[in-house]
C-alpha cells in the first residue's frame, strides 16, 4: 500500500503532483527541490518581467477540474487581466507557488518541502531517496519530476578551447546576458522559443548590439491571433498515420484556418501519438517535428510584435544552417557555419554564444546526478526516440528489462517519447491530476483548495 510518496523535482510537474495528492485525499507527499522556491521551476522563476506566457490567461489554472481557478486568482490579487491576456510569467510564478504555500500551511502532516538535491533513488518494496548531502528519505513510491533539462552542447563546439566568458550554456545564468557592449554580437544557437526569452532579456537588460540566432531550419514559432469564426471541431480521434494527419491538417486549415485546424487536435494529439509506430513516430520528428513546433507552440502577440521590430530594425537576424566549428579570436569567437543548402562555409566574428538549443532529452549524455543513477543501473531507460524516460501509459518507468516499476514514476517532458504533448501547462496539469488520482485511489476531487 502507497502511503507515502516521494517527489523529485519542485517545479511545476512536481508541485502539482503534490498539491492534487492533498487534494484527492492521497498518500502523504514530500516534494525535493534543490531550490529554496519549489512551486516556481526554471519557467517561471528565472523569467524577466517582459516575459510573458505563451497561454491565455483562461487555460493556465493549474487544475483541469477547475478551469477558471487562474483567473479568479488574478482578480482577487488586483491584476487588471482577462481570460484572454498574456500573463508575465512572473505572476504565474507566484501563483503556482501560492497555492503550494496555501495547501502546505493548511496540511502540514500531507506535505512537507525539503530543499536538498536528489542524486539516487534506491527501490525495493519502497524507495529510498539519496539526498547530496547523505541525507535520505523513506518513501512507499517515487516520482520523477525533474522538468526540462539543460540544452547538450552542439556539435562543433569545441569548450575546452574557448576563454572563460564567450560561451554561455545555461542562458537562465544572468552572466550569459551581462557584460555586452553596443558594438557586440551575440549568437545563439536555436531559433525558437528559448531565443526567443533571451532577445527580450538582452533588449530589456539595454543591449543594443546585433544579435544572430541559427538552427538548421531558421524557423521562427508563430504567434496567437485574436479567434476567428468559429467552427464545429472534430468529435473523433482521427486515422493515427502521422502522415496522413500532415496532409489532413493542411487540407483542414485550408477550411478553418491553421490555428484551428491544430487546435482541434488538442484532445486526440496524445492517442494519435500512442497509437503510432515507432517508425511513424521516428519519421514525424525527424521531418515534421520543426514544423510541428512553430505552429503548435506560439508566442503571445505582443511578443511576436516586439521580435518582429528587431528584425526589422537589423538588430536580429535569423539563419539557416550548421555550425561547422568554434576559434577563440583576440576580440571573442569565431564562428564558422554552413547556411541551409549551401556548400561554403561562412563566418562571423562574435563575442558571444549562447545554447538556446531546448532541453536535453538522451538519458545517455544528461549530467543530472539522480537520472545518470538511475541508468546506469538499469533502474530507468531511454524511450525509443530518445527524447526522455521510458514510462508506460500509468506514467511508470520502465526498466532496462521492459517491466514497468510500480514504485517509481515520472512525470513532465520527459516523459514526451509516451505522450508527445506534454510540455504545456494545460497536459502536464492533467498527467499530474491523473497519476495523483491514481495513487489516491481517488473517485472524487475535493473541493475548496
Amino acid at each position: 500500500m502507497i502511503e507515502h510518496v516521494a517527489i523529485i523535482g519542485g517545479g511545476f510537474s512536481g508541485s502539482l503532483a503534490a498539491i492534487n495528492l492533498v487534494r484527492h485525499d492521497g498518500p502523504r507527499a514530500t516534494l525535493v527541490d534543490r531550490q529554496a522556491d519549489a512551486g516556481i521551476g526554471l519557467a517561471y522563476g528565472a523569467a524577466h518581467p517582459t516575459h510573458l506566457l505563451n497561454v491565455r490567461a483562461s487555460n493556465m489554472s493549474a487544475f483541469p477540474d477547475d478551469p477558471t481557478h487562474f483567473v479568479r486568482w488574478l482578480e482577487t490579487q488586483g491584476h487588471a487581466a482577462t481570460g484572454h491576456t498574456f500573463v508575465p510569467r512572473l505572476v504565474y510564478g507566484t501563483y503556482l507557488r501560492s497555492v503550494l504555500d496555501r495547501v502546505a500551511a493548511e496540511h502540514p502532516d500531507r506535505l512537507q518541502i525539503v530543499q536538498g538535491e536528489a542524486v539516487d533513488v534506491i527501490h525495493g518494496a519502497g524507495v529510498r531517496v539519496v539526498l547530496r548531502d547523505g541525507a535520505q528519505i523513506k518513501a512507499d513510491a517515487a516520482i520523477l519530476a525533474v522538468g526540462n533539462l539543460p540544452p547538450p552542447t552542439p556539435g562543433g563546439l569545441d569548450l575546452d578551447g574557448l576563454p572563460p566568458g564567450r560561451y554561455a550554456g545555461n542562458c537562465w545564468d544572468a552572466a550569459a546576458t551581462d557584460g555586452l557592449g553596443p558594438d557586440d554580437t551575440v549568437f545563439i544557437l536555436g531559433t525558437g522559443l528559448t531565443m526567443v526569452d533571451v532577445v527580450l532579456l538582452l533588449d530589456a537588460k539595454g543591449f543594443a548590439g546585433r544579435i544572430v540566432a541559427l538552427s538548421r531550419r531558421g524557423l521562427l514559432p508563430h504567434a496567437h491571433a485574436a479567434p476567428g469564426a468559429p467552427f464545429v471541431p472534430i468529435k473523433e480521434r482521427p486515422a493515427p498515420i502521422l502522415s496522413e494527419r500532415v496532409r489532413a491538417l493542411r487540407a483542414r486549415g485550408a477550411e478553418i484556418g491553421w490555428r484551428g485546424a491544430i487546435d482541434e487536435l488538442r484532445p486526440f494529439t496524445q492517442d494519435i501519438w500512442r497509437a503510432a509506430s515507432a517508425e511513424e513516430r521516428s519519421r514525424f520528428i525527424r521531418h515534421a517535428r520543426p514544423w510541428w513546433d512553430i505552429h503548435r507552440h506560439r508566442l503571445a502577440p505582443d511578443v511576436a510584435s516586439r521580435i518582429d521590430a528587431l528584425r526589422d530594425a537589423g538588430r536580429l537576424e535569423l539563419i539557416a544552417g550548421k555550425v561547422a566549428r568554434v576559434e577563440p579570436t583576440p576580440d571573442g569567437l569565431s564562428v564558422g557555419f554552413r547556411p541551409r543548402g549551401a556548400s561554403e562555409e561562412q563566418r562571423i566574428e562574435v563575442q558571444r554564444i549562447i545554447n538556446c538549443t531546448g532541453p536535453q532529452g538522451d538519458l545517455r549524455r544528461t549530467s543530472e546526478p539522480v537520472l545518470n543513477r538511475l541508468t546506469m543501473r538499469g533502474a530507468i531507460r531511454p524511450d525509443a526516440a530518445g527524447l526522455g524516460i521510458d514510462v508506460d501509459d500509468q506514467m511508470r518507468v520502465v526498466a532496462d528489462d521492459g517491466a514497468p516499476n510500480d514504485r517509481l514514476f515520472a512525470l513532465g517532458p520527459m516523459t514526451r517519447g509516451a505522450f508527445w504533448e506534454i510540455v504545456a501547462v494545460p497536459d502536464i496539469r492533467t498527467q499530474a491530476w491523473t497519476l495523483a488520482r491514481r495513487l489516491s485511489n481517488a473517485h472524487w476531487v475535493a473541493e475548496g483548495l
